[in-house]
């Protein structure tokens, strides 16, 4: 098949798709506009841009995997989002820091199997206040010497990569920790991106809510840092409450 004739089976992201694939907060109410998508499950359907979502003010979670995006600009209109999923797409470079500044509510982003390679486009994603949970395995990036290190510590609030919560030696430079609490324990493991058959908004919500759940949890039990702090702050009440 010709380049010409494989570009001709792309499809553009028109506003009549994203609203037959879209979601309003009531279940039973399709969106009537754009600006009442909250929801939006557009995977799989060999898109080649994401035109038009930037209408999508009010979107909180946007599944766009498997299809062959190569740009994400547009999504900077849409502030309120939690969950972005771009896995298995055709991504090489990521937009800047005031993209991802725009984006406050945002927790979940899964970059996984792109083509993205530069470490520099970490320096924009630093910009990002509340993300937790990254996936950016199978991409050349991953492939650099010390890329988990160089994330990690250029990602403040980040939680969780590529499946596993972070560890505290992956913080803290020579702290040497047992086996339980050493980067990518089995006891650290987490699904950062879990498949959902679930088509309410609702249902994804509380996919998202599991997922930070489980990662505070692990971190509760797994992290000496968090053990510490909570035994202080436990002595600290007592000892303050006689």
């Amino acid at each position: 098949m010709s380049q010409l004739g494989a570009e001709e089976l792309l499809v553009s992201c028109s506003g009549s798709l994203a609203l037959r694939h879209g979601r309003a907060v009531c279940q039973g109410d399709p969106p009537a506009e754009l600006r009442d998508v909250v929801l939006l499950t557009l995977g799989g359907l060999r898109l080649k841009n994401v035109q038009n979502l930037d209408y999508c003010t009010a979107l909180q979670i946007c599944i766009l995997a498997n299809n062959y995006i190569t740009k994400i600009d547009a999504l900077i209109s849409c502030h309120c989002l939690v969950r972005l999923d771009l896995h298995r797409n055709q991504i090489t470079q990521l937009p800047g820091s005031v993209f991802w500044a725009a984006m406050k509510n945002l927790q979940i982003l899964n970059l996984h199997d792109n083509c993205i390679g530069n470490k520099k486009d970490m320096e924009g994603l630093s910009g990002c206040p509340h993300l937790i949970a990254l996936t950016l395995f199978d991409t050349p990036l991953s492939l650099t010497l010390g890329y988990r290190h160089c994330i990690v510590n250029s990602i403040w609030s980040l939680k969780a990569l590529d499946n596993f919560v972070v560890s505290d030696e992956e913080i803290i430079e020579g702290w040497s920790l047992p086996r339980k609490f050493t980067t990518k324990s089995p006891h650290l493991f987490v699904d950062l991106c879990p498949r959902s058959k679930k088509e309410s908004f609702e249902g994804e919500m509380k996919i998202v809510r599991e997922v930070v759940s489980k990662i505070n949890t692990i971190l509760a039990f797994y992290s000496p840092m968090t053990i510490i702090q909570r035994w202080i702050r436990g002595h600290l009440t007592r000892k303050r409450l006689g």
